[in-house]
C-alpha cells in the first residue's frame, strides 16, 4: 500500500518551529518511500480559527520550499481538505456509531465537558485523559434516547469507552504502549450540540477516509492515542501506524516556547535566516542522517530519512548551532543570489530603493564578496554595508583615537595614511597592506594604529569589511574626502588641547 501521511494544523496561530518539524518529518517520510503528503486544515475551533493564520501557513511553506501533494489549495481525490466543509460526514459517522451501540446521545445540561475535552490541534499539548464525566446518559434506553434526540432535545453524542480491559498499540518509534481503559477519558464527546465535531471524531474519520497510513505527531499526543484506537475499533477500521515524535526543548530543558526566543517561522525569516539553513537544522532535531556530515539539501534529506533514525529522546533547540548553519548557507550563495537576498533588508533600512536601481544593484554585487564571510544573518547586511550607500557622520574624536595616540598623533597618522592611499591601488589587498605596513614602521607605530583612524573615517565604525577592498568599492576619492573631514576634527581637538 502506498504511504499517505498528513500535516493537520489548526489555523489558530502562526506556524512555529515545532509544527514545521512535524510537517517536515511527514514530508521527508513520504518522499523517502514514494508516498503522498497531505495538508488538512482542522478548523473546527471557529472561535480561534482565522484566515490570517491560513495565509501564514501557505506563506510559510512556500518560503520553506517544501509543499504538500494534496490540500485545500492544490486539490486531490480525498477532498475537501478543510474540516469545516466536511460536517455532514462527521454527523453521519457519529450517528452510525450510535446505531451500532458504540456511542450514545447525552442530554446533560451543556457542553462544558466537551469544551474541556477539545484540544486545539496536534501542534499543542493534548489534554490529559480523565475529566470525570459520570456517564449519566450511557444507560438511557436506546429507543428512548433516539426519540428524545429526534424530537429536538439538545444533546451531544458520546463515545462508549470500554469499562474494563486495556487498549494498546505499537508505536513505530516507542514500541508497544498500553493503557487501562479505566484511565481513558470516560465517554468523550464526539459531536457537540451545535453539530460541530470534536477534534477526536473529525481526526479519526478524516484519517480513515483520506487513507492515511502513518500518523507522525508529537509525543504529547500519546494520551489521545488509546481513545482514537478505541474509536477505530468501534468503526471496525484498521488504524494507521503511529509514530510519536520526540519533543523539542529549549536549552533549559523545558518545551520550546516564546520565552526561549523566536519560535514563529516568520520571526526567523525576518531575522534573516535562509530557508535551506532552517530546514537543514530542523530536520536534524531528533533525527540522524549520515555520520560526520552536517550539511544536507532537501533532496538529500528526502533520500536519507528513515523512521529508524529518529531518536526517542527530546531534541534541544540550539540557536548557536542554527546560527552556524545559517552562516554556512550564506557563504554557499552565489554573489548575485546573495544580493537578491539582502536587497529587501537594505530597502527596509532605506539604503536602496525597492527594487534597487541598476547602480545600487551593481554596488551591492561589488560589495557582496566583502561581507559574505562575515554575515550571520541576512539582516546584518545593512549595518555592514551602510557606509557604501550613506555618508557616515564624521566620527567624534574619541572614536578616531588609537589607544596609544593623542589627537595630534592620530591626526599625523591619518594624514600619512591618506597620503599613501592616494598613491596605491586599494583593490590589491596584499600590496596595499605591505605599503601601509612599511609606512607604519617609518612612523614608529603599529599597523593597526595607522589603519584604525582611516577605517573609522571611511566606514564610520571600527568593525567593517576588509578596508582596502571596501575603499576600492566605495571609490578612492570618496574615501579621501571622508578622511580629510576626520583630520579636521582631530586637528581641531589637538589645537584646543595645546
Amino acid at each position: 500500500m502506498k504511504a499517505r501521511v498528513r500535516y493537520a494544523p489548526s489555523p489558530t496561530g502562526l506556524q512555529h518551529i515545532g509544527s514545521v518539524r512535524t510537517a517536515l518529518f511527514n514530508y521527508l517520510y513520504a518522499r523517502s518511500v514514494g508516498g503522498t503528503f497531505i495538508l488538512r486544515l482542522e478548523d473546527t475551533d471557529r472561535t480561534r480559527s482565522d484566515d490570517i493564520y491560513v495565509k501564514n501557513l501557505y506563506d510559510t511553506f512556500r518560503w520553506l520550499g517544501f509543499y504538500w501533494d494534496e490540500g485545500p489549495d492544490t486539490g486531490g481525490a480525498s477532498g475537501p481538505y478543510i474540516q469545516s466543509e466536511r460536517f455532514a460526514l462527521y454527523r453521519e459517522h457519529a450517528e452510525k456509531l450510535v446505531d451500532m451501540g458504540k456511542a450514545y446521545y447525552c442530554f446533560c445540561a451543556d457542553d462544558k465537558s466537551a469544551k474541556k475535552e477539545e484540544p486545539a490541534d496536534e501542534d499543542e499539548t493534548a489534554p490529559p485523559a480523565g475529566f470525570g464525566y459520570p456517564r449519566t446518559c450511557r444507560n438511557i434506553d436506546a429507543a428512548e434516547a433516539k426519540r428524545r434526540a429526534s424530537a429536538g432535545e439538545p444533546h451531544v453524542i458520546r463515545l462508549k469507552i470500554p469499562l474494563d480491559g486495556v487498549t494498546g498499540f505499537d508505536d513505530l518509534l516507542l514500541g508497544h504502549i498500553e493503557w487501562k481503559n479505566a484511565d481513558v477519558n470516560p465517554d468523550p464527546v464526539l459531536l457537540k450540540s451545535d453539530g460541530f465535531p470534536t477534534y477526536h471524531l473529525a481526526n479519526v474519520v478524516d484519517d480513515h477516509l483520506m487513507g492515511i497510513t502513518h500518523v507522525m505527531r508529537a509525543q504529547e499526543w500519546i494520551p489521545s492515542a488509546p481513545l482514537h484506537i478505541i474509536m477505530y475499533d468501534a468503526f471496525g477500521w484498521e488504524p494507521p501506524k503511529l509514530c510519536h515524535l520526540p519533543m523539542v526543548l529549549g536549552q533549559d530543558g523545558h518545551k520550546l516556547s516564546k520565552r526561549h526566543g523566536a519560535t514563529a517561522v516568520d520571526e526567523f525569516r525576518k531575522k534573516g535566516y535562509l530557508e535551506a539553513a532552517l530546514i537543514n537544522y530542523v530536520a536534524m532535531l531528533g533525527c540522524s542522517y549520515e555520520d560526520g556530515r552536517d550539511i544536507f539539501s532537501l533532496d538529500d534529506l528526502s533520500r536519507l530519512f528513515t523512521i529508524e533514525h529518529i531518536n526517542k529522546a527530546p531534541a534541544v533547540f540550539d540557536y548557536v548551532k542554527l546560527e552556524w548553519f545559517n552562516g554556512q548557507y550564506i557563504r554557499m550563495l552565489p554573489d548575485a543570489e546573495l544580493v537578491s537576498r539582502i536587497a529587501p533588508f537594505m530597502a527596509d533600512a532605506a539604503l536602496v530603493a525597492s527594487p534597487p536601481t541598476a547602480a545600487q544593484s551593481a554596488l551591492l554585487l561589488a560589495a557582496a564578496p566583502l561581507v559574505k564571510e562575515r554575515l550571520k544573518y541576512l539582516s546584518d547586511a545593512p549595518e555592514a554595508l551602510r557606509f557604501l550607500f550613506a555618508e557616515p557622520a564624521v566620527p567624534p574624536v574619541a572614536e578616531l583615537l588609537p589607544k596609544k595616540l593623542d589627537a595630534a598623533g592620530a591626526a599625523r597618522a591619518l594624514e600619512a595614511a591618506l597620503e599613501l592611499l592616494a598613491t596605491i591601488d586599494p583593490s590589491d589587498h596584499d600590496a596595499s597592506e605591505a605599503a601601509f605596513r612599511a609606512r607604519a614602521e617609518e612612523l614608529g607605530i603599529k599597523l593597526g594604529d595607522l589603519l584604525m583612524p582611516l577605517r573609522v573615517a571611511v566606514t564610520g565604525t571600527k568593525v567593517s569589511p576588509p578596508l582596502f577592498q571596501s575603499i576600492a568599492v566605495l571609490g578612492k576619492a570618496t574615501a579621501l574626502a571622508r578622511g580629510q573631514k576626520a583630520v579636521a576634527v582631530l586637528r581641531a581637538a589637538a589645537d584646543g588641547s595645546a
